[in-house]
């Protein structure tokens, strides 16, 4: 009996330290993000599935096993309560015989209108069937229906799918679901092609087409792909915001996420503006959509890539993170309305204040390493210029590898510069500066930046202008310098700690 309970004691201790070992290499590993999703292993590209529930997150993603390149899609899933301390589950959906499982959405059918059960965690997802592509059939993509009904711990697929045949669209795909209160229905927000279809079901099996989008307006540089339909108030008014993400064609080329707001009757889709707008101006913001079943709180998150090198990122046992989690406003400018995003509140324990001043300053420069080294490349950095003016906050290392963020005052734009950041042949367009323009309008000038390992995120003017960049530096970053022009401007500058494990 002693020797049993030796035994096992000592096979505990031996899996709590490969346990141990295996998180602490995860964690050691080059360009693993601190604080941002990525899987233990292999590929993931755009999240979906994202759904609330009893007090968790849930995030399912396109995910596969077999490599850290795209392959035959999975929906990988992970949890959280807090949204940065996640837990990778199991596997949720596999390819089965009618195809792999593309992109979709989760919602929970609280009054059982499926029929699955009161409660029902439904996912509505594609799926891709490649021997009907490769026939050229034209149909080969259609929507499908899972349920779990022990809160996503185990799936059951729907034995009637596909519940949307294909018509005879080739992309025909990602469908974004919602509850249509107003209706006693469910809307599904497809993208077909280069543009929009809506759809309602009062049981998400039977759907009927109501209506199409985006012909003639946006941008159509690329496919239309992951689009998200909800409500958003601004001066107790409702309007509907929509979201779209297209590849290639966003305004640093490659993949990006554009906006239109509106309103919508639970059939119709009527933009208020015809201006093409997007969400982040950076180039590793993809395939964002919003959490369900968070009341009026729209909390964003996207896939922090872009397919223009997605498959040739330097990361060796992954590839894939998400951007941090965004909560979404809207804010009028000048009479016209847009999308303000911002870290959401429960970001705000994992930081830890350094350093804050404020002055006047005749100097030009600002050295601030000695505060920046210790903090291994994990900070927020908070940048206000009491009177708008050039900008430039230089980070960089022992290797003289250089990222630099900033605002050009005779272009009026944003920029985040990386074409001296690191590793950057892997792909000939990954080194540049990408530029967004400022949509504010005051004199002062707000610049917050979040950096983690290998990304780095601005929000300028209290997320008006969003800039999403990876990078991936040789040794970490050491030196923090800001310079400014003219050197009379009055400067704020607080600089933050990010630590997860602290919380």
């Amino acid at each position: 009996m002693e020797l049993k309970l030796l035994k096992s004691i000592l096979l505990l201790f031996i899996g709590l330290g490969t346990m141990k070992s295996k998180a602490q290499s995860i964690t050691e590993e080059k360009y693993r993000p601190a604080f941002h999703y990525s899987p233990q292993a292999h590929w993931m590209n755009d999240p979906n599935g994202m759904v609330y529930y009893n007090g968790v997150y849930h995030l399912f993603y396109q995910y596969y096993p077999g490599g850290t390149t795209w392959g035959p899609m999975h929906w990988g899933h992970a949890t959280t309560r807090d949204l940065f301390h996640w837990e990778e589950k199991a596997i949720a959906l596999y390819p089965d015989s009618l195809g792999a499982i593309f992109s979709g959405s989760a919602v929970i059918d609280k009054d059982n209108t499926a029929g699955f059960g009161k409660n029902a965690m439904v996912a509505i997802f594609t799926h891709h069937n490649q021997k009907m592509e490769d026939a050229k059939t034209g149909r080969h993509q259609y929507q499908s229906l899972a349920y779990s009904n022990d809160e996503g711990a185990t799936w059951q697929k729907y034995k009637g799918n596909p519940v949307l045949p294909n018509p005879g669209i080739t992309d025909f795909r990602d469908p974004k679901v919602m509850w249509y209160e107003a209706g006693k229905k469910w809307v599904m927000t497809l993208a077909t092609k280069d543009r929009i279809t809506f759809y309602s079901s009062p049981n998400l099996k039977d759907w009927k087409r109501e209506s199409e989008f985006g012909a003639n307006l946006g941008a159509h540089g690329g496919v239309w792909e992951c689009p998200d339909l909800f409500p958003l108030k601004s001066n107790g008014k409702t309007f509907w915001v929509l979201l779209v993400s297209i590849n290639p064609g966003g305004p640093n080329k490659g993949s990006a996420t554009q906006y239109f707001i509106g309103n919508f009757d639970g059939k119709n889709f009527v933009p208020k503006s015809k201006a093409v707008k997007w969400i982040d101006y950076g180039t590793d913001n993809y395939a964002g959509v919003t959490w369900s079943n968070t009341g009026n709180r729209k909390i964003f998150m996207g896939w922090m890539n872009n397919w223009q090198y997605a498959n040739q990122v330097p990361t060796k046992a992954w590839r894939g993170a998400t951007t941090i989690p965004r909560e979404l406003t809207l804010a009028s400018v000048n009479g016209d309305l847009f999308l303000q995003s911002l870290p959401v509140k429960e970001f705000n324990p994992l930081l830890k204040l350094i350093y804050s001043k404020k002055f006047l300053s005749e100097d030009q420069e600002l050295d601030l390493s000695s505060n920046f080294k210790p903090l291994k490349g994990k900070v927020k950095l908070n940048v206000s210029l009491e009177n708008k003016g050039d900008l430039n906050i230089i980070l960089s290392n022992s290797k003289g590898q250089k990222l630099v963020i900033g605002y050009d005052e005779k272009k009026n734009n944003y920029f985040i510069d990386r074409r001296q950041s690191g590793e950057t042949g892997f792909e000939k367009g990954f080194a540049a500066k990408h530029v967004a323009p400022r949509i504010a309008k005051a004199e002062q000038l707000k610049l917050s930046l979040i950096l983690d390992e290998a990304s780095v995120e601005l929000f300028a003017d209290d997320g008006l202008t969003v800039m999403t960049d990876i990078f991936f530096p040789e040794t970490p970053l050491e030196t923090l310098k800001i310079q400014k022009k003219p050197k009379n401007k009055s400067i704020g500058v607080s600089l933050w700690s990010i630590n997860k494990n602290d919380h």
